[in-house]
């Protein structure tokens, strides 16, 4: 059974930047789509980025659009999403997520089977 362990999360200060990292625990040679994802108390899951099985083309929410980067490092099996110029609104607990075999990225949080336990990220201001 795949696990996703998701690190990184922290405190930081609005501007500032921080590199989440997803390591693929027990997966097979496959390579599908994953994503990240936050949620804040009091709100639904959002989508913040994924990409693709077949070539890692990312895929961004508008709102970190040219402020965040995923990558995936196959030989690791680790998904990043690199977070830059930080801001109040980006505080939330973020998710690590796999679409399992599927290699087409999806915005939907409920298109993905594999779930980590999650990182908090607070930025304050």
């Amino acid at each position: 059974q795949v696990q996703l362990e998701e690190s990184g999360g922290s405190n930081v200060q609005a501007g500032g930047s921080l590199r989440l990292a997803c390591v693929v625990v027990g997966g097979t040679l496959t390579h599908p789509a994953m994503g990240w994802f936050r949620q804040s108390p009091g709100k639904e899951r959002e989508f913040v980025a994924a990409v693709e099985g077949v070539e890692d083309r990312p895929f961004y929410a508008h709102s970190v659009q040219g402020r965040f980067t995923i990558s995936r490092d196959r030989a690791k099996a680790t998904l990043y999403l690199q977070m830059d110029s930080l801001n109040t609104d980006d505080t939330a607990r973020y998710y690590c997520a796999s679409r399992r075999s599927l290699l087409a990225y999806s915005p939907f949080w409920n298109d993905y089977g594999d779930w980590g336990q999650g990182t908090q990220v607070t930025v304050s201001s």
